[in-house]
């Protein structure tokens, strides 16, 4: 876990997926007028620049972001998301990517606060540079994610939501995630968990989605995004799901009138394929 660099795979279509279910979470917070708080377990670098550095080598974000960037017939989800990556890009031009804690910080009002975990040091210390001038809204800590969110939990607002994305480069990540969950469900129970997961050619990776099925005692919702069939090698992402507890009433209507639009734009194959599963009670 210690190599990854989340550079590489900035706005490519794990991203896109991760951050339209992230920007209508927020968004229903905000709804109500009572603070709430955000905790990102794996924060990462905060911001991305796409014509430089590792983004610029792999190029991933060309099948993601870019192209839903000059779109202009998108539904409501796709292009509130879009307007959060305009944010950082007020020329325009698609430069720049933010990543989870700064799309938060975006959303933010004056009440509300994040605290963003990042255990890579070279990571760390660009995400405390970037939000050097956020204020007292925005905490970061140089630590695992997975370790600190007991402390924070429940927030003192009693309203919030914990995002839960690890690299999954070490499959102990997979058995880290669903203790995780359990333990914050827990503590936390009326609080909206949202755990980002990659589909790869792994066992833990299959399992996953109804380990935390298993774990949900009320609503939950399961959203997938697969753009091209698995690799031959066995290796390689072809799609990414995000799992949620406690999901806002609207979520699984705005992601079923975007999701075959993300299909249709972001396959890479025939193959390409959505899926949405989800228990209201």
């Amino acid at each position: 876990m210690f190599s990854y660099r989340h550079g590489f795979h900035a706005g490519n279509h794990a991203d896109v997926l991760k951050h339209v279910v992230l920007v209508q979470l927020l968004h229903a917070l905000g709804l109500k007028d009572k603070p709430f708080t955000v905790i990102d377990t794996h924060a990462g670098a905060g911001g991305y620049a796409l014509d430089s550095g590792f983004a610029a080598k792999s190029r991933e974000a060309d099948t993601g972001i870019a192209r839903l960037w000059t779109r202009k017939d998108l539904p409501p989800a796709l292009a509130e998301y879009v307007e959060q990556v305009r944010v950082c890009n007020a020329d325009g031009n698609l430069r720049h990517y933010p990543g989870s804690p700064q799309i938060a910080l975006q959303m933010l009002r004056p009440t509300d606060r994040l605290h963003a975990f990042e255990l890579h040091t070279t990571e760390s210390r660009v995400l405390q540079k970037h939000f050097e001038r956020a204020g007292r809204r925005v905490v970061v800590h140089a630590e695992d994610g997975f370790g600190g969110l007991k402390a924070l939990l429940p927030p003192p607002s009693r309203r919030g939501l914990v995002l839960i994305d690890p690299p999954y480069e070490d499959k102990t990540d997979y058995r880290k995630v669903a203790a995780a969950v359990g333990d914050a469900l827990e503590r936390f129970a009326t609080g909206i968990i949202a755990v980002w997961y990659p589909l790869v050619q792994r066992p833990e990776s299959e399992k996953l989605p109804g380990q935390l099925q298993r774990l949900a005692a009320g609503d939950w919702l399961d959203v997938s995004l697969s753009v091209a069939a698995p690799a031959e090698d066995g290796l390689g992402l072809h799609g990414s799901g995000v799992f949620v507890f406690n999901p806002p009433w609207k979520l699984e209507a705005a992601l079923r009138e975007s999701l075959p639009v993300l299909v249709r734009l972001l396959k890479q194959d025939e193959t390409a394929k959505f899926g949405l599963g989800f228990r209201q009670t």
